[in-house]
């Protein structure tokens, strides 16, 4: 599947998967110094890329696992979601769950993009619905193992 990219900076680097088969493309900051987030503190971070995800489809931003690890660094929503009709710039929420001041280098990956279908539905309104042997058991009712 080819998927329209425009670069809105010069500056700007395309995605780029870390091996042949990850899931996810690796996005970069698009700024032009490094960018400090304050314990506790959410930034909105750049990327210079907008994109045309096709119908059916909508573009997840994860985190990196190296900075939620390391760093303490993952998207402020958890996980954001680029809808096909968008195409405004990629811009990755960042929150800080460290105790420690961090830091967002220049052109440094700060997420992932991952394309994935997903079902338009409509919502029947009903009076009840079918039983099952779970029924409203959650939360950790079907046990630990």
């Amino acid at each position: 599947m080819k998927i329209q990219l425009k670069k809105l900076t010069n500056t700007a680097k395309l995605p780029m998967r870390g091996s042949e088969q990850a899931a996810g493309y690796d996005v970069y900051a698009d700024i032009s110094e490094p960018l400090i987030i304050a314990p506790g503190e959410t930034v909105k971070v750049p990327t210079g890329l907008a994109v045309a995800i096709p119908d059916g489809y909508f573009g997840g931003l994860y985190a990196r696992s190296g900075l939620a690890t390391k760093q303490g660094i993952r998207p402020a929503n958890c996980v954001g979601i680029v809808d096909s009709d968008y195409r405004g710039e990629l811009i990755f929420a960042l929150h800080n769950d460290s105790n420690r001041e961090q830091t967002i280098g220049v052109g440094e990956r700060v997420g992932q993009l991952v394309v994935q279908p997903f079902l338009s539905v409509t919502f029947d309104e009903v009076e009840e619905l079918s039983d099952t042997a779970r029924g409203e058991g959650g939360f950790g009712s079907t046990g630990t193992n």
